[in-house]
């Protein structure tokens, strides 16, 4: 049986930790790293921002690849997030790769495309290769590597789960569109505006999946989020919904529906921000599409995606 005092003791040995840094009688934590990188397959390089924390710097750590949205780059992410603020405390590496105008002139990753919504092909090859690799030069932890992004990055996030489900044991979805719900830049308008198709279909397996929608959406169709949690479902084999209606603590309200497998594990949850528009739940003013008012999708993101390592 577990000790009621472990957590108190825990508590307790960081504190001392702290104060022996503090009075010089411990090595100091090493730093947390916010580095440039810059990483080339097939003849096509893409930049990317890495976020190395110091905490967990002996072991294997997580790490998660974070797609920005149209208009944004590494930085405004991260501000708007807030990600790294909270993989600090739980040493996990958080890595951001930059989509250039050159790419798209709005600095979108081209999810509506064909050729980016197949594995081995496009933008979803290459970032998956970046991803590996950096899980290879730090010594992440191949079993706890994750993918989120927002709009447009929420787009590809869905993508790469279901083109990369080997490399990636989670996904987070905010206010994107699901894979294959687009064939061209027209359909893709389409979909934003109006939601899929009834001829939508998405195909291939899918790690475990949460997902935040806003309600009020007038950029990408909250029918765009309800499609994705009915395609993390498909394959059934879930348990019925269960769901909690709440307020965070700037008054948001929301709705979370969590379904359960066979072994009663959660692996697909949905948050339907009430009144919630184009922003990202919980984020800071610093960045931009950031909805401080919350509940905060970064820190739910994290906690789901812990709970969800790759099974071996």
């Amino acid at each position: 049986m577990r000790s009621p005092f472990a957590g108190w003791r825990r508590g307790f040995a960081r504190r001392g930790e702290a104060l022996l840094r503090r009075l010089g009688l411990l090595p100091p934590a090493a730093p947390d790293l916010w580095l440039d990188g810059r990483f080339e397959h097939r003849h096509r390089p893409i930049d990317y921002k890495l976020f190395v924390p110091g905490r967990g710097a002996r072991g294997r750590r997580p790490l998660l690849l974070m797609l920005h949205g149209c208009t944004q780059d590494p930085e405004d992410f991260a501000a708007g997030t807030r990600m790294n603020r909270l993989a600090a405390e739980l040493g996990m590496l958080v890595l951001y790769p930059t989509q250039t105008a050159r790419q798209n002139a709005a600095r979108c990753w081209n999810w509506f495309l064909p050729q980016n919504q197949q594995r081995g092909r496009g933008e979803p090859a290459l970032l998956a290769a970046l991803t590996q690799a950096m899980v290879a030069e730090h010594g992440a932890d191949p079993a706890r590597v994750y993918v989120a992004g927002l709009s447009a990055g929420g787009a590809m996030a869905d993508i790469l789960g279901r083109t990369h489900p080997e490399l990636f044991a989670a996904v987070g979805v905010h206010s994107g569109v699901p894979r294959g719900a687009a064939r061209d830049l027209f359909t893709g308008i389409a979909v934003l505006k109006n939601g899929p198709g009834a001829h939508h279909a998405a195909a291939g397996p899918m790690p475990p999946a949460i997902v935040f929608h806003g309600d009020a959406d007038d950029t990408v169709h909250p029918r765009n989020g309800e499609q994705l949690v009915a395609d993390a479902q498909a394959g059934g084999g879930l348990r019925p919904a269960h769901e909690t209606r709440g307020h965070s603590k700037d008054g948001r309200a929301f709705t979370r529906r969590t379904h359960a497998d066979a072994h009663g594990r959660v692996v697909v949850e949905h948050w339907v921000l009430h009144g919630g528009g184009h922003a990202w739940s919980g984020g800071s003013a610093e960045g931009s599409f950031a909805d401080p008012r919350g509940p905060d999708a970064s820190a739910e993101m994290l906690r789901f995606f812990l709970a969800h390592p790759r099974l071996r």
